[in-house]
This record gives C-alpha cells, structure tokens and sequence, in this order.
C-alpha cells in the first residue's frame, strides 16, 4: 500500500479526515440533514423521498457519537474512503510527484468538499459511485467472481443511495455495449437487482409512493430559461468552484483511450445531457449532476500531470479556492464572519426558545418536514409535520407519526396564523404562532379514491380507513383543491357529497364509504387538476387523493 499511497498521501488525508470531523461536530444540522436523522429513528428499507442508505449511515454514525456528530461520522469516512478511490484510480506515475496538487483539486471541488462533513443521500453516492469505477477498472482486466459479486453489491448501494444512481450504472455500461454479451456482467446486474428487492417490496408495499410522488406528483412551475435551463449551467460551475474553466476545459480536451477512460467520458456526458433536456420540464438542483464531480476529478488530475501551464494555473486557484472555502467552513459555524444567516445557523437558539415557551408538550408544524425533525433533535421533543393540501408529501405522511401524538395535548405551529398563544422567531425573521389543542386528533390516512361516473357529469368517491380504528364521520368535512397545470394549488373549496348506503355515523377500521359528488364552480380559469381533501376537527385539509386531470 504505501508503494501507491506515499507517506505525505496519509499525512494530508488525516488532517481532512481531522478537519471534517471537528467541522462536523461544531457545525449545526442544515434541515435536510435533520429529515434524514428522523428517517434513522425509524430503520426500513425505504423512505418517501430516497432509499435507505443515508438512514443507515446516520444509524451508525449514532452508534459512535451524539449529538452532530452522530449523524454525521461516516460522511468523513466515506469523504476519506472516496480520496483513495480516486488516487487509486489514476495510473500515471507521476502522480506520486503531486500529492498536494491532487488534494487541492479534490478539495476544490465545492459539493465533494461539503459532502465531507454533510449527511446527504449524495455523501454515499459519491463514495459508491467512486467505487463502481474502481471496481469496473478491475472487471474490464480481470473479471474474476470475487470482482464481479462485489460489482453486483455495489450497485445496489449505489441505488440505495439515491435513484439517480441509475444514471451512474446505464451510462457505464453503454460506454461498452459488448457487456450485453458478458455473462459475468449479468450476473453482477442479477446480484444487484437481487439486494434491491427489500426496497423493491417495500415500494410495493407504500403503493410506490416515492416514484408516484417524483414522476407526477412533484409541484413545478411555468419554464423559465433563466432559473431552469440557465440556472442548470450555474450549477454545473456551482459543484465544481474556482476551478470550473480549468477542469471542464481538460474534459473537453480528453480523449479517451481505452473502454475505462470511455466509460468516463459516457458517465459525464450522460449525465449531463440528461439533466439538460430535464431543464425543460423543472428546475434541476444542483446536487443532481454531483456524480460527474468524480470522473471529472480523474480526467483534471491526469490533464495536470501532463501540462505544466495548466498545472501552474490550478495549483494557484486551488490555493485561492482552499482559502475561500476554509473561510466558507468558519462561516458555516459562525454567521457573523458573512452578512448572511444559512440552515446552520440559529437552529439550537429557535429551539430552544421554542422548548422554553411551550414546555415538553409534542409540537406539530403545519406543511413542514424541515422543521419539526430540525426541532425534535435540539430540543429533545416529539414533534410531526402535519401536511395539507397547500404543501406536499413526505415522510411524515406515510409513517406512524401521527399516532406518537394522538390523544396527546399538542402545540400546533404555523406561519400562515396571525395570532397564537405563543410566537418565536425563525431564522429568516419568519413569525411562527403556536396554539394549544388539548385532544389531537388527525386522520390523514384515509384515502380517497376518486373515479369518473359512467353517466351525467359526476364522480364516484371511495374513501378508505386504513387505521386500526373507527373514525367518527361527524368530525369529517370534505374539500376540492384546483391547481393549474404545474400542480400549483390555486383554490380550495367546501365539497358537498352525497352518500351510496344508508347513513353511519362510524368508518369502520380497513372498511370504505361510497359517495357520489360533483365539482363546484371554480373561480380558476381552466383549472388543470382537482384534489380531494378531508378536513377533520376543523384543521386545514389533507392531501388524501391523488391529483386528478380535468378533462
């Protein structure tokens, strides 16, 4: 080992291994890190959002340390483990010359840098998508069993990870299309689909909630070419940093010369050009395209060694970008070093002032998962975000959450209230009002189903209990949302429905009630969709159907 990694390698990549733990640790959770940590409350194989594996990351992290710290302890390891992939990966001699030009260059790339100390779905993408090449490298010479069920492990962790992952494997595997005809290969795809099939059941299982939810449930807005395909672009300079000019610069100047340095090139270009062509349907986040940060990394490094000019360069703004992000890490910790609050700032002091006014009584926060796990893991209180029909699905949706309050007396928060018994004060100086409601009780569950009448203008509705017990239909009331063609709710009106059977004043646990109603006149010009909600105990709307085109 020391023959590929020198000494100034392991040197270098404990004091980063040093750094993103210290960072890790004094630095607060940003919101989608503490959504992630109340999936890990709750082991499965499968989350409404993305897989399992970032859960199970902060499970073990758990297991070490509390508090910031356990939840992100393997970010480092795996940010260090994915450092030696790429060095591994590089076969020019001479990178043993430029070990410090290699950890400036990886260091400078913004989202790998963040990622290091950060608990995402993308810190195990990384890693894993690091490792599939390096074992891909080693299939393409020697595809032994041993590299090939590893093969096949791997990319299930990688669509553990995230879903985009399958972007990673397709492009991959295009860049050599006689893997059609390996049968190792296809055992190393059957393996992997063979370790997916626990979230495979689990998806069946959540009536495939997570993809019902991104490919047609998902609100967008109107095409915009700054902020969709524009803003796309920025990002593309946004993940890399400083470097941008220099690194997309050797990638366009790289030729590949073997099917490894191909499948670099198709990994790149793929997914690049994927999330083009999405930029004309939705604004695509920056993290989507992270995964070229890695054959990227490669193509840079192997440019570096081999030109002097551009080596110069990029040695000189990865000292200016180590400088600008170091200080970027201070801010993240401490706020006043830049005029501009983050997610890591102020989440421990809205909490707390929270905790102080309403005591150890549960919270529910209206139409945010961002907040009530943000809330939950400072202040050591239980707290859900209850959805309705202005905001989205989530985790919180789907889960139990609503029986670990039930019964209980609770403070309901939300921003929309313009009075309440108790206010505090969010970082953006949003005003939160809470008011107390002595018996909570919620039924977001119950799901409506909606058809459209043979006959007339009507439509039939089923509605669902799901819960172990009766739900009083006396304290059910019954609302229509419009939304236009983005799935932007624009109106919300009361909907009156005339019951099939004869009246019951109970819906039994696991039974269905049959109404029949029509859609009141809305005031939206040329309404594209229409949503059924159930308002119970006067509290807003739930999201209980799914979104239905209006003919």
């Amino acid at each position: 080992m020391s023959q590929k990694f020198p000494k100034l390698f392991f040197i270098l990549l404990a004091i980063l291994f040093a750094l993103n733990l210290f960072q890790a640790s004094v630095t607060e959770l940003i919101f989608d890190e503490a959504y992630y940590w109340y999936y890990a409350q709750n082991m499965a194989w499968g989350y409404f959002d993305h897989p399992s594996m970032v859960a199970l990351l902060i499970k073990i992290s758990s297991f070490f340390f509390d508090g910031e710290l356990g939840v992100r302890f393997m970010s480092a390891v795996l940010s260090a483990g994915t450092y030696m992939l790429l060095w591994s990966l590089i076969d020019n001699p001479k990178k043993r010359e430029y070990v410090v030009h290699f950890f400036l260059l990886v260091f400078s790339f913004t989202l790998l840098n963040a990622y290091g100390f950060l608990t995402l779905p993308d810190t195990s993408l990384l890693f894993f998508t690091a490792l599939f090449l390096w074992l891909y490298k080693r299939f393409l010479v020697d595809p032994s069993i041993w590299i090939t069920l590893l093969l096949g492990v791997v990319m299930a962790a990688l669509m553990y990870s995230k879903y985009h992952a399958v972007l990673v494997i397709l492009f991959v595997f295009l860049s050599n299309y006689k893997l059609i005809f390996n049968k190792k290969a296809w055992l190393a795809v059957i393996l992997a689909l063979v370790c997916y099939i626990p979230h495979f059941i689990w998806l069946y299982q959540n009536d495939f909630v997570s993809i019902t939810f991104h490919l047609y449930e998902r609100p967008n807005q109107a095409y915009s070419f700054d902020q969709f395909t524009l803003g796309y672009f920025l990002n593309l300079i946004a993940i890399i940093g400083l470097l941008f000019f220099w690194i997309y610069r050797a990638f366009f100047k790289f030729k590949p010369q073997d099917k490894f340095s191909k499948a670099l090139v198709y990994l790149v270009y793929g997914v690049l050009i994927f999330f083009f062509i999405s930029s004309f349907n939705r604004r695509v986040q920056a993290q989507w395209a992270i995964v070229i940060s890695i054959p990227l990394v490669i193509i840079a490094f192997e440019h570096l060694l081999q030109n002097a000019k551009s080596r110069k360069w990029m040695y000189r703004i990865g000292i200016v970008s180590l400088v600008l992000l170091m200080y970027a890490r201070a801010w993240l910790i401490y706020y006043p070093l830049f005029p501009m609050k983050y997610e890591t700032h102020g989440n421990k002091e809205w909490a707390s002032d929270l905790k102080s006014k309403s005591g150890n009584v549960p919270v529910i926060f209206e139409n945010s998962y961002r907040r009530a796990p943000m809330y939950e893991f400072y202040a050591g209180v239980p707290a859900i975000s209850l959805n309705n029909y202005m905001y989205r699905k989530n985790q919180y949706s789907i889960d139990d959450s609503e029986e670990r309050v039930r019964g209980e007396k609770v403070l309901y928060v939300s921003k929309y209230k313009k009075s309440g018994v108790i206010s505090y004060i969010n970082l953006d100086s949003t005003v939160f009002f809470g008011n107390y409601i002595d018996n909570f009780q919620s039924y977001r569950k119950l799901k409506c189903i909606v058809e459209k009448q043979d006959e007339g203008l009507g439509y039939s509705l089923k509605v669902y209990n799901p819960y172990p017990f009766d739900v009083p239909l006396e304290q059910l009331k019954y609302t229509v949302s419009y939304s236009n063609k983005h799935k932007q709710v624009k109106q919300m009106l009361s909907l009156k429905v005339k019951s099939t059977l004869p009246q019951s004043t109970l819906l039994k646990s696991k039974d269905t009630m049959y109404y029949n109603f029509e859609l009141p006149l809305s005031k939206m010009e040329k309404p594209s969709y229409f949503r059924i909600g159930i308002s119970e105990n006067d509290l807003p709307p739930g999201l209980n159907g799914q979104p239905i085109k209006i003919e």
